[in-house]
Formats: structure tokens, C-alpha cells, sequence
């Protein structure tokens, strides 16, 4: 399936049915009186998460979405029917922003969380509901209420525990491919990542968690630069972020400060979210090679530089660990975070 990370749709909520004039008829009733019915309301439009959607790709060839109208009242006092909801079903993660793609309307982050986008218009009163002591017979009826229409924007952030960056080729792909069953395109060459792919790492039966590679980030990425402007989104969400660097690189610092800088610039917090700095394909490398290169990271970034080799599946198990460490404590942190927000009863 194409992975589509964003999109712009149509969505028009229901008309309301309109209020109709009929007066009471039958044998042996000579001033009946009036009993025109209200109409129905419009049907409302109404955005649903669910957990078995990973794209929105479905919105490329759906881009318009209407509520039918209520139903018209009737006589004998009958309100017309209430038109169906139409529930838009989107991922996990799925923003919904107005057309300047900037005032957000929603955030459906959770499973079943539900967004009322426009409510159905009102049905329209009948004659019935205008009668009074002094106007026996009204020929009033209104018509329904308009609903509500307008574009959105879905943008669709990838609910992930962990975020995996790194410039183009530095191995993302394949530690994914090693730690998962995800089967993302692998290649020599750079920008073979071309959409963000997911994998769920399982340590043990109570310990998984999730994994998301965007393609790879070059220097001037949050300007729009190569792909990552538009997929920095992704791992927005996740709790720890796991930075590869190509250990065979002429400069490892340098790869290094171009991925921060590209964070930093970017916002969102992602340059304050904890990082573990792996130092990948280490199996092409000489032992005093890799301590040197490893010394001089440590030394830029000031923390402990992990070394790894996906390929020849050295200290993969020590980095999965030390992630599965990070969202197991982020995971509670929440949960504490969670139960603190209920209010006592």
C-alpha cells in the first residue's frame, strides 16, 4: 500500500429537512387545525481514529464528502427522519487543520478518539409549531437549516515509539530490517527511504515497542531541502530518538551536527527529546578506527556513543535494550501523568 502522509478533502454536513403546512382533514372534524410536521436534521460528519489505517491514501481518490439532507416533515404532526452521520475513518496520529494548514481543528492521537467536524443544520418548524390562540390557521413553514462546509487538511503523524534519523545511508534502513519484520527498500545509494516506514520490535512476550525510519535528512532539510522536511513530523511523538551514524563517513562529528542542526531548526521539540547516538556499520571498520571515531563523537556530543553493526548484528541486542530502557520509563512517566489528571471521586 502507498504510504500518503497528507491530504486535502471536501466535507459538507447535512441540510436540515424542511417544515411543511397541512392542516388536520377528516370525516366529521370541520376546524381540524393545523398539523404540518418539523423537518429532520441534517446529517453531521464526523472524523473517527481507528488502528487499522497506517495511510491516507484512501483521501487521493475520495475528496469529497457529503451528509445527505433530513428528512421534509410530514402531516399529522410528523417530523421528517434524521439523516445518517457519515464517520470519517482515519490512523492513528491523523491532524485535521483548516485550509491555511495552520489553525488546527483536532488532534486524533487515540484509538476511537471521535472529532465532530460540521454539525447537520436543523430541520425546519411546521406549521403546527405556530399556532397559537390567536392564529388558528398559520400558513408558516420554514425551511431547514444549511449545514456546515469546508476543505481541511489531514496530516498524519506516525504514532511510534522510537524515531530513527541519520543522514541518507547511514544504515536506518537495514538496523530496521534487522530488528523488525518490516522489509524496507535497502540499497548503496542514498535516499533509497523514500516514505516512512514502521516496524514493531519484540524483546520478550511483555516488552515491544515501535520503531518509524523517515528518510534520510540532509543539511537545509527544515527549509524543504531532500525529504525531510515534509517527514521530520513523524517522530514528533516518540519518546526516545535513536541517531545512526555512518561509521565509515570521512567526518562522523559532522554527520553528526548536521542531523542537530536540522532538528534544532525544525522545532518541535524534537531537538529536547533524549537521543541515543549509535555509531553504525562498524564491521567495515579497524578497533583503532572505531575508538577513534568514536572518541571524537563523544567528545562533540557529550554522551556515551554506542558502536554497532546491523549487518553483522554486533551490540544490536545492547541498543535494543537500552531503547526498550527509554520508552519503558516514558510509558509510565505518562501513565503517572494520566492518573494525575483524574479528579478524585
Amino acid at each position: 500500500m502507498k504510504f500518503l502522509d497528507q491530504a486535502k478533502i471536501y466535507v459538507k454536513s447535512g441540510d436540515g429537512g424542511d417544515g411543511v403546512v397541512a392542516f388536520r382533514r377528516e370525516k366529521y372534524i370541520e376546524f381540524g387545525g393545523p398539523d404540518g410536521g418539523n423537518g429532520g436534521r441534517g446529517g453531521d460528519i464526523i472524523f473517527e481514529a481507528v488502528d487499522n489505517l497506517n495511510t491516507l491514501i484512501d483521501f487521493r481518490y475520495t475528496q469529497h464528502f457529503r451528509a445527505r439532507k433530513g428528512g421534509n416533515g410530514a402531516g399529522s404532526d410528523r417530523t421528517g427522519a434524521a439523516a445518517e452521520t457519515v464517520v470519517i475513518k482515519v490512523p492513528i496520529g491523523t491532524q485535521i487543520f483548516d485550509e491555511d494548514r495552520e489553525t488546527m481543528l483536532g488532534d486524533l492521537d487515540v484509538a476511537g478518539k471521535r472529532l465532530l467536524l460540521c454539525r447537520g443544520g436543523d430541520g425546519g418548524r411546521g406549521n403546527a409549531h405556530y399556532k397559537t390562540s390567536t392564529n388558528r390557521a398559520p400558513r408558516r413553514a420554514d425551511k431547514g437549516w444549511p449545514g456546515e462546509e469546508r476543505w481541511v487538511w489531514l496530516r498524519l503523524k506516525l504514532i511510534a515509539d522510537v524515531g530513527l534519523v541519520g543522514l541518507p545511508n547511514a544504515g536506518k534502513s537495514t538496523f530496521l530490517s534487522t530488528v523488525s519484520a518490516a522489509r524496507p527498500k535497502i540499497a548503496d545509494y542514498p535516499f533509497t527511504t523514500l516514505h516512512p516506514q514502521l516496524g514493531v520490535v519484540r524483546l520478550s512476550v511483555t516488552e515491544e515497542f515501535v520503531i518509524a525510519d523517515i528518510p534520510g535528512l540532509i543539511e537545509g532539510a527544515h527549509e524543504g531541502s531532500g525529504l525531510g522536511d515534509r517527514f521530520l513530523g513523524h517522530v514528533e511523538r516518540c519518546a526516545v530518538l535513536l541517531h545512526l551514524i555512518d561509521g565509515t563517513a570521512e567526518d562522523v562529528v559532522e554527520s553528526w551536527r548536521t542531523i542537530r542542526h536540522e532538528l534544532s531548526e525544525y522545532g518541535g521539540g524534537l531537538a529536547d527529546k533524549p537521543e541515543i547516538i549509535v555509531l553504525n556499520k562498524i564491521d567495515a571498520l579497524m578497533p583503532e578506527e572505531i575508538e577513534e571515531r568514536r572518541t571524537a563523537l563523544e567528545r562533540a556530543c557529550g554522551q556515551d556513543v554506542m558502536c554497532m553493526s546491523s549487518v553483522a548484528h554486533l551490540n544490536v541486542d545492547t541498543v535494543l535494550r537500552r531503547l526498550q530502557d527509554f520508552v519503558t520509563r516514558d510509558r509510565a512517566e505518562r501513565a503517572e501523568q494520566e492518573k494525575g489528571e483524574i479528579p478524585a471521586t
